[in-house]
């Protein structure tokens, strides 16, 4: 786990700024540091800059990398977990492997392969491959996006790229600008959910695509895409089984390292799941103290039961409020760009719980997107019976709906048209359209609708079932833009690798063929999930109900001297240049009179910390 920067064309001082670059991510990377600095015309210059967080082969897996005769070198962020069997296959047509470790294989990979390398690849990836003969770039992302990667291009019409954002900044070409367009969609997504990110022009690479950038043009191609289409003919029980293999194998491939790993385990069966399977010796869980005395804002507690019954140690801590207010505006440094799911804070408390016992950590996520694991996939009893009504009448019941001033049961007769396009908008839905245009100065409302940027992702799957146009969405949306980016920039503040094993290609390919009736009814979600790991885990674990690492933000806002703080930031000049400043006010003084505008809050107050972060206040 690591991180790269580069650039292309000639600068005054361009090693410097390399540099700069470089160390603006250290925190990616504390172990090593390497530089690639080619090209005396501005056409085919490029300099490459690395930081080494040292997971597999210490001594050898030095970067940038160079094939043989140095005309191909390479940066890379991630892992390769099927790199042995690919080195074993480019042995086999004549390559010559000097290490011992995966970022090689990409190198050779990209010789013989060319830009068809990235299909042939598993685990989690960014890379840049530079190839001189043909003064070309090629590079790509993983096929869920677990790792990240940033590019812009400059004025003078220089390409910047790297691992986080905040490393471009220090590129003197670099565009320093807000893009409008980016805040409208995020105050009801909580995350930026464009490829274009808060800064103008400046973009991420889809995930499951490759790029090749020559004579100045960017091109850019999907190399996968999550198929539903082939359902298995396996029972319940093989299912499960089949199931359990796979996860297993796949733990296996994620615990390959030379350092020292452990997991992280709150109460759910995912996590739970991923610990029984690899057995580490350390666990790591975090939680709060509930102001009421119950343990709803705590998982420790389960957590360390289990971690007792499997023989394994669990390092756990409560958090206080205090810790999270001090370190907010790091945690919205980190991220890059504004993000108010309040699971980040614990997330990034876990992470330096981990770190200072291990440098890699196996964890849970992806699980509740490919088997289902959200409240939103299943319908509850009475929608059920609804949706008894021929679908023809549904519709015309929605689209007439659609249209009307809101009355009771108006959201209900929406969401069942069963078509998810028209209301589903992903996991996260903190403001509704109008109340984000509303609270907007006019300047920030030319961003597009949260529906608007669904309906291209929709519009893919138009033959899918609910339940699997659900999915897709949150496959393309909710997990790169919120699980997975704060997964990634939340371990990586602590320079620690973290891993999903359940975002692998096989774990996948499996999920995919369930069909619905095995992934979510009224009663219970992740059906088969739960099944394979019931035969592992105690019966109690297996059948958790999901928490989501829950945070007392309401309670917080409700109580000094967060009050005050939000308030002082809702009465700075900055948020009167993006938000009507009455509005911000009225939310917080509703909410600390009994009503519940929490989400709202949080969102505005993590943009504006943002904001600061990089901005200035």
């Amino acid at each position: 786990m690591c991180g790269f920067v580069g650039f292309t064309g000639l600068r005054e001082q361009r090693e410097a700024i390399l540099h700069r670059m470089a160390d603006r991510i250290i925190h990616r990377g504390p172990d090593m540091e390497g530089y690639h600095i080619s090209g005396d015309d501005p056409r085919t210059a490029i300099a490459l800059g690395f930081r080494r967080l040292s997971i597999i082969d210490l001594a050898a897996g030095k970067q940038p990398m160079y094939n043989e005769d140095g005309t191909v070198v390479v940066v890379f962020n991630g892992e390769i977990f099927n790199f042995m069997d690919l080195r074993t296959e480019l042995q086999a047509k004549g390559h010559i492997f000097k290490t011992h470790c995966d970022t090689e294989v990409i190198l050779h990979g990209y010789e013989e392969y060319g830009t068809a390398l990235a299909a042939k690849l598993r685990g989690m990836f960014a890379f840049v491959v530079c190839d001189t003969k043909t003064n070309t770039l090629y590079g790509a992302r993983d096929m869920f996006g677990i790792k990240p990667f940033y590019y812009t291009q400059t004025s003078e019409g220089e390409l910047l790229f790297g691992s986080e954002i905040k490393s471009l900044l220090e590129h003197p070409g670099f565009r320093r600008e807000v893009n409008a367009e980016a805040l409208r969609p995020y105050l009801t997504f909580q995350y930026s959910a464009m490829n274009e990110t808060f800064f103008k022009g400046t973009y991420k690479l889809p995930p499951a695509h490759w790029f090749e950038y020559k004579n100045g043009q960017m091109h850019i191609e999907r190399y996968w895409d999550a198929d539903f289409r082939h359902k298995t003919s396996l029972t319940y029980e093989q299912a499960a089984d089949e199931i359990d293999a796979r996860v297993r194998e796949s733990v296996a491939a994620h615990r390959i390292s030379d350092v020292k790993l452990g997991s992280f385990l709150s109460s759910g069966v995912d996590s739970s799941y991923i610990t029984a399977c690899l057995m580490p010796d350390d666990t790591f869980s975090v939680g709060f103290e509930s102001p009421d005395g119950t343990h709803k804002f705590d998982e420790t507690t389960e957590a360390g039961e289990l971690s007792q019954k499997l023989g394994i140690h669990n390092y756990r801590e409560m958090l206080t409020k205090e810790q999270c207010l001090d370190a907010f505006a790091d945690i919205q440094y980190h991220m890059d760009e504004p993000q108010s799911n309040p699971s980040s804070v614990p997330l990034y408390f876990l992470c330096q719980l981990a770190r200072q016992h291990v440098t890699v950590v196996l964890s849970g996520e992806g699980a509740d997107e490919i088997y289902a694991g959200y409240e939103w996939y299943a319908d509850t009893p009475l929608m059920q019976k609804y949706k008894h009504i021929p679908a023809p009448l549904r519709h015309l019941a929605s689209d007439a709906s659609q249209h009307l001033p809101y009355f009771k049961g108006h959201d209900f007769i929406i969401k069942g048209s069963g078509r998810p396009e028209d209301w589903f908008i992903g996991q996260a839905h903190v403001f509704e359209e109008k109340d984000a245009y509303d609270i907007l100065k006019p300047k920030y409302r030319v961003g597009p609708t949260a529906r608007e940027v669904a309906a291209p992702i929709y519009d893919r799957v138009k033959d899918l079932s609910e339940l699997e146009k659900k999915q897709y969405l949150d496959l393309n949306l909710w997990l790169p833009g919120d699980i997975l980016l704060k997964a990634d920039k939340m371990s990586m503040a602590h320079s620690l690798e973290l891993r999903v094993p359940f975002l692998d290609r096989e774990v996948w390919a499996l999920a995919a063929a369930l069909p619905a009736a095995a992934k979510a009814d009224a009663r219970t979600t992740k059906i088969a999930l739960r099944r394979a790991a019931a035969r592992t885990l105690p019966a109690a674990s297996a059948a958790r109900k999901k928490l989501g690492f829950p945070v007392p933000v309401r309670d917080w806002l409700r109580q000094e001297p967060y009050t005050s703080r939000v308030r002082a930031v809702f009465s700075r000049p900055a948020a009167a240049e993006f938000f009507d400043p009455r509005a911000l006010h009225s939310m917080l003084n509703q909410h600390l009179h009994g009503g519940d505008c929490w989400r709202q809050i949080w969102c505005v107050y993590s943009f504006l910390i943002w904001y600061e972060q990089f901005f200035g206040a």
